[in-house]
């Protein structure tokens, strides 16, 4: 199943003003960047095609207020896990002004993510240089 880019053109959209949105496809959905920062995801799973944006300890009780569930999902050995996702407000679908709203909350948490550690670097299998 894949996702509605439609979705992806209306929040890039509505964003316009606060930069420039990207997308990464995965896994049948879609992680989106605002200026190079993860704020959302788009699941086509179990949710059909569910809008989920970034959040943490910080913005939680926001997101709670608003009635935005956490992002769950069933692993392979049964158990469940959750990601720093909340599913998006409904009003960010058609007011591009609280796409904005959550979608600032969101690349706030981004922000606040920790960076991930790069790969090891390879080691040089050619003669050590003279220093």
């Amino acid at each position: 199943m894949s996702f509605d880019e439609g979705l992806v053109d209306w929040i890039s959209e509505a964003l316009e003003p606060m930069g420039t949105v990207t997308m990464r496809k995965m896994m049948g959905g879609a992680t989106l960047y605002l200026n190079g920062t993860v704020f959302a995801i788009i699941d086509s799973g179990s949710y059909g095609g569910a809008l989920w944006m970034k959040a943490d300890e910080e913005s939680a009780p926001i997101w709670e207020a608003a009635g935005c569930r956490p992002f769950t999902y069933e692993r392979k050995d049964g158990k469940m896990s959750s990601m720093p996702y909340r599913l998006a407000p409904d009003d960010v679908f058609d007011d591009a002004d609280e796409m904005r709203r959550w979608a600032e909350l969101a690349v706030e948490a981004g922000l606040r993510a920790p960076a991930k550690k790069g790969k090891p670097k390879a080691k040089s299998k050619g003669k050590p240089k003279k220093g």
